[in-house]
């Protein structure tokens, strides 16, 4: 996208005519974007909107001074009344991790609608999360004159899919792996398999059979949403799976061990001794600290970001020019504006609903830069929700590579859906 930045800036013949760039981003991701331009377009005036109201304000008056500007979508949203005063007109507005506006109808999509430019962009490695609603929401923001509501173009229409390609092809891009994949070195996948132990099959069978319990009381999906209990029974379920500790709340839970856990370091620890270096993700923060008590315990190298973290880009630095370390990542964290390429070993130590956010995860690792062979290892609790949650994934992977060729996934959980994933 750079490039295309550039391009414009160098071949454009009158200079009073050049209009700025606008890149919208989430804020975390704001400065990747600044250290990215000083690195491969180094000639481009880069300016990060940031700071207090007075700060931000004082930037935007001056937005004509600078060819990139780079924002959040936080910050958008809330400084928006001032670029429609100003009335300024971008020659790109580009939205990075476009699935943050999936959704028309948030503020976020909506500011980047009010903003004017020559033409938009939406950079996403995920333009379908959940349903295909949300790829036509990202292609209708770029291009509301041709792309009509959802509704009135597929109310009656059978093969949705196919009538959709035909629509939005000729405004999508992709790069997919095998076309780089001359471009780097070997990449293996590996699922391990773990049994629990006594202590904790039973405290997964005690939550299991309350969960049982509470669907058998239920006849809707309308009840199953109102019923806390039963939905954070699922969650309990995953969250045994990774580490009975992580219920603090529940007194029967202390001093059950992990079986997951054991093998993790079992995994780790002749990696680590052999010079790997070693990415964990997990979507728990409170399994990561588990993990981080443990291996400084070790003294092992250890890093560690997550959502709340605030000086992620000096952490990730650090970790690159490190010639050993364990990085341990929130896996929704960890899936956007990182690259962490000096590291051969990814290891997915719970399975998530959604495997494109897995596969960013994973892929901080095996992309452009990547000299060595990589291993993948996703650890997985046998014979659990884990093993149906890996088969839903699946499923989903196939709908999005379909159409990016199939059925909507369903967005409403059902009696049916809770049977399926956990007692067939």
């Amino acid at each position: 996208m750079l490039s295309v930045i550039l391009d414009y800036f160098e071949n454009i013949s009158d200079e009073d005519n050049k209009l700025p760039v606008l890149v919208v981003c989430p804020s975390s991701l704001s400065l990747n974007w600044l250290e990215e331009s000083k690195k491969f377009t180094p000639t481009l005036k880069s300016v990060v909107i940031s700071g207090d109201q007075e700060s931000r304000n004082a930037m935007i008056n001056n937005i004509n001074d600078y060819n990139l500007v780079i924002t959040s979508y936080d910050l958008l949203k809330r400084d928006l009344d001032l670029y429609k005063e100003k009335n300024y007109l971008f020659r790109y507005i580009i939205a990075d991790e476009a699935q943050y506006i999936k959704n028309n109808l948030t503020k976020n999509a909506k500011a980047i609608k009010e903003i004017r430019a020559v033409s938009r962009f939406a950079l996403t490695g995920t333009p379908i999360e959940n349903n295909l609603m949300e790829f036509w929401g990202l292609m209708k923001l770029l291009n509301p004159q041709i792309i009509g509501s959802y509704k009135s173009i597929f109310k009656n229409v059978n093969n949705q899919i196919d009538k959709m390609r035909v629509i939005t092809s000729p405004f999508l891009l992709r790069r997919m792996k095998n076309d780089v994949l001359k471009d780097l070195p070997k990449k293996q996948e590996q699922v391990l398999f773990v049994k629990m132990d006594p202590e904790q099959q039973t405290l997964y069978n005690n939550i299991l059979k309350s969960i049982k319990h509470e669907l058998e009381r239920k006849s809707n999906r309308f009840e199953i949403k109102s019923n806390s209990i039963m939905l954070n029974g699922l969650l309990y379920l995953q969250e045994i799976c990774c580490h009975p500790a992580l219920l603090e709340q529940f007194e029967q839970t202390k001093g059950i061990s992990s079986a997951k856990m054991e093998l993790l370091f079992e995994v780790i620890e002749p990696l680590y001794e052999a010079g790997h270096k070693i990415v964990i993700f997990s979507r728990f923060t409170k399994m990561l600290k588990l993990i981080e008590k443990r291996l400084l315990r070790e003294h092992k190298n250890t890093f560690y970001l997550d959502g709340q973290t605030k000086n992620r880009m000096n952490i990730i630095d650090e970790f690159e020019q490190n010639k050993i370390g364990i990085f341990l990542i929130s896996l929704k964290a960890g899936g956007t504006g990182i690259n962490l390429t000096s590291a051969d070993i990814g290891i997915i130590y719970d399975p998530w609903w959604n495997p494109a956010i897995e596969k960013q995860a994973e892929d901080r690792l095996y992309r452009i830069g990547q000299k060595n062979s990589v291993i993948i290892y996703r650890l997985i609790t046998e014979g659990t929700i884990e093993e149906k949650v890996q088969e839903l994934k699946e499923k989903k992977m196939d709908i999005t590579m379909q159409l990016l060729e199939g059925h909507e996934v369903p967005t409403s959980i059902t009696k049916e859906m809770i049977e399926k994933l956990l007692f067939d």
